[in-house]
Parts: C-alpha cells; structure tokens; sequence
C-alpha cells in the first residue's frame, strides 16, 4: 500500500466503537464548531458525553439537542474548570477522557495587536489547555488510567504572516502535551494532540482560502479525535495527509518563502474581509 493510501486510510469503525462504547468524555468549547460535531460523534459511538462552554445558553441547547450534559465553564478561570470536571463526575461518573477544545484564533497585523487580545489568545489556548489537562490528570493518575486530548492546529508547525499569535500558543501546546504524555507515560494516563488544518467554522470567517489551502470539515477533525480515543498516540493531524508539517522545521527557509507565496499564505491572514469576520471579532475580544 502506498504512503499516500496509508495516511488517508482511517480507522475501522467498529473498532472505534467498541473502544469508545461507555466512555466519559467531557469537552470545552463543546456548544458549537469541532467540539459539538466531536460530541456528536461520540454519542453516537455510544460513549456518555458532557458539553462544556463559556457561553453558558448556547451549551444549554447543544446538550438539550444531544440529550447529554452541559456546564458553563471559563477555562481561564481555575476554579470554574474544577466546577466543571466536579459537575461532570457528579452527573455522570469519572472522567475517562478530557478534550479541551475551546480556543480562539485572532488574525491581523502584529504591530497592531491589542495587549488584552494577545493575553486573552494565550489565556484560553494555553493557560486553559495546561489548567484542563492538570486538573485532569491529577485525578486519572489517581486511578490508574485516563486521556487527555488537546485539539492544537497545524499552524503550531507553520509559521505564518498574520497568524502569529495563534501560531505561538498551538505550538506550545503541541510541545507541552507531548512533554507531559512523556512524564505520565507509567501512569496508565495519556496526552495526546489534534492538529487540524484551517477548518470551516467561525475561526476562519472572513478569510479567503483557496485551491491550494483546502478547508475541511468539523466532521473531519471529530473523526480523528475519536481516532486517538480509540488508539491513544502523542498526536495525529487531520488531515492525516497534513502530517508532513511536523518536519517543517528542517525546511529551508527558502523553500518556506517561496511556499508562502505559492499557497497565498503570505497575505492569508493580513487580507481577509473585516466585515464578514466583525462577528467572530467581537465575540472572541468581548470577554
């Protein structure tokens, strides 16, 4: 089988199923985008899911249109996310598995970033991913087994014009996770990573993509996020195609420049259409 053929083949449903079946599984940002297509295909696997979300009436409907449980939950406050995996335990019993989902990507210049954003962006994408995945362990370690999985993004492996703050705070995750799976490794507990590629949910209104940067589907990424429940590894990037980034690195920078061109990545993120993305704005710089 060709190299091509093998990162595209998926994992076997069933097989998926039975490792998911009966499962607790609780995800932040879980009231819309990848989080709730990612609950929604784990219901349907058959694992008991929980939603949580800062917007605390719109996790309300997606758990009620589920049919499984929602909480307000602010990642960047430590003790609402103790509140959160405590109201979890206590309505469905202990954890098996945390994704923490949430997430903001602002885009722009650089030089005319606003501090509260730039504080915010590593609040929610780091602090909160490192908080969740603390508090969680702690009580997987506790019992012997668990995972944790961070949904980060292939722009942790592709630095990018306009996209600089979002680029620092995935890599960090990308990093941390993979340290800390390194230091519970004889624990029985996992942390594992999801790098999506640009996928069609409000991170990326307003943004012009094209032939040679394809966005995917919420669908897509749920799919491998139930692929490394299922087989636990230290990551895996949806697609599984977009696995050449992680050595992205050793390319020259020339090789880089000329690439950013080619693929308009170079402009991507600094021309984009501020009213079709006025919403999202808002809405990520309004807490």
């Amino acid at each position: 089988m060709a190299v091509r053929d093998l990162l595209r083949r998926g994992p076997d449903p069933e097989e998926t199923r039975d490792a998911l079946r009966g499962k607790v599984i609780a995800i932040t940002g879980g009231a819309r985008g990848i989080g709730f297509e990612t609950a929604t295909q784990l219901f349907d696997a058959g694992a008991v899911v929980a939603l949580g979300d800062i917007d605390d009436d719109a996790v309300g409907k997606a758990a009620a249109d589920l049919g499984v449980e929602g909480f307000a939950v602010d990642v960047t406050d430590r003790s609402s996310f103790a509140q959160f995996l405590d109201a979890v335990e206590s309505a469905v019993g202990p954890i098996d598995v945390l994704i923490n989902n949430a997430g903001i990507m602002p885009v722009g210049d650089f030089l005319s970033y606003d501090d509260a954003l730039i504080r915010r962006t590593y609040d929610i994408d780091v602090i909160g991913v490192i908080t969740g995945t603390q508090l969680a362990a702690r009580r997987m370690v506790a019992r012997g087994h668990g995972q944790v999985v961070n949904i980060a993004s292939v722009a942790g492996r592709l630095p990018t014009p306009g996209l600089t703050i979002y680029n620092g705070a995935k890599a960090a995750v990308i990093e941390f996770s993979e340290a800390v799976d390194a230091e519970l490794e004889k624990t029985g507990v996992r942390v594992s990573t999801v790098m999506p590629t640009f996928t069609r949910t409000g991170l990326i209104s307003g943004l012009h993509t094209n032939s040679m940067v394809r966005a995917i589907e919420p669908e897509d990424v749920a799919a491998q996020v139930l692929s490394i429940i299922a087989r636990p590894r230290v990551r895996l990037t949806a697609p599984r195609s977009m696995a050449w980034t992680h050595a992205n690195a050793l390319f020259p920078q020339r090789m880089k420049r000329a690439s950013r061109r080619m693929t308009k990545l170079d402009s991507m993120f600094l021309d984009y259409d501020h009213d079709q993305r006025a919403e999202y704005s808002k809405r990520i710089g309004s807490r």
